[in-house]
């Protein structure tokens, strides 16, 4: 049952960083209209480094790829930590309306992380 549960979780999660990462490159889901000024701030600054946000969805789709594979989760795991906690801050101090969205993929990014410690333990012997 647990394996079930690891496959349905890891999989929504991947698919959800694919679906972000795509809409990097494509912007088929469009802003919403009341977005806070300083989110509005935070993500011109973005645009002015053309590298950061391509950059961005790369990892997304790699790490999602890898979350839905379950020989390299961990790996996926692990890549996606520092985009989830960047959508954390984020959201923490520039758009709180989309706080319980990022908690939620942070707790879901640390179950993934808790369920595949064993294969982290031989990088700290």
């Amino acid at each position: 049952m647990k394996n079930k549960i690891n496959l349905v979780v890891c999989t929504l999660f991947g698919l959800m960083m694919i679906n972000s990462g795509l809409n990097k490159f494509f912007e088929y889901i469009p802003m919403s209209k009341d977005m806070p000024q300083s989110m509005l701030d935070v993500m011109k600054a973005f645009s002015t480094m053309p590298w950061l946000i391509p950059l961005a969805g790369v990892v997304e789709i790699v790490g999602g790829i890898l979350c839905i594979i379950p020989k390299y989760r961990a790996l996926g795991a692990i890549l996606l930590l520092p985009i989830v906690v960047g959508i954390l801050f984020i959201n923490i101090y520039s758009a709180p309306s989309g706080l319980p969205l990022a908690v939620t993929l942070l707790a879901v990014n640390a179950y993934i992380i808790t369920t595949e410690y064993h294969k982290y333990l031989p990088m700290v012997r």
